[in-house]
């Protein structure tokens, strides 16, 4: 009986600040589009975490959610425009077709999607290291760790990976 009241309570949710989440979404990306769809996985994401209870400030709530979404997307993008900026500047461009760059996205994603459950400073000496191609004395001071700490970050990372991408290897 618990999930129907769940279920009203975010439908209310989306009918008391749907409106305002899209227009703050809108604001922050300039982009009608992406705003709908961020708003949409928003409450998506409401819905996978079936909440007990409504929030006491519901739009700071939807906010963070939403920040956090856009912040992935964000970091998506990124990667694709890096990736896209990387095969503009191969010698074999005239192999490149759609159905390529289709599957670069989408094997980038699922690599993203396998860093999602790393801490911050860890992801992202990953991808400074293996997007960037930094150094790891450049990520070290980039990130203003030590450079044995990247070091310690990097194998974290690639045992998380190994782990999340052959898990029968450890069986």
């Amino acid at each position: 009986m618990a999930e129907p009241a769940a279920t009203l309570d975010i439908e209310g949710l989306y009918a008391d600040h749907g409106r305002w989440l899209r227009s703050w979404l809108r604001g922050r990306t300039r982009c009608g589009d992406r705003a709908s769809d961020l708003a949409h996985d928003t409450f998506r994401r409401l819905l996978e975490a079936r909440p007990t209870a409504t929030p006491a400030e519901p739009r700071r709530y939807l906010a963070t959610i939403a920040r956090r979404l856009l912040i992935d997307d964000i970091r998506r993008r990124e990667v694709e425009r890096a990736y896209l900026d990387a095969l503009a500047h191969e010698d074999l461009v005239d192999t490149v077709t759609p159905e390529r760059i289709a599957q670069a996205i989408e094997l980038l994603n699922a690599v993203l999607g396998l860093l999602a459950g790393l801490p911050e400073t860890t992801r992202r000496t990953f991808l400074m290291r293996r997007l960037d191609g930094l150094t790891h004395d450049e990520v070290a001071r980039a990130l203003r760790i030590s450079e044995r700490t990247v070091k310690r970050h990097m194998a974290q990372a690639l045992a998380h990976i190994y782990v999340l991408a052959y898990p029968d290897a450890l069986a």
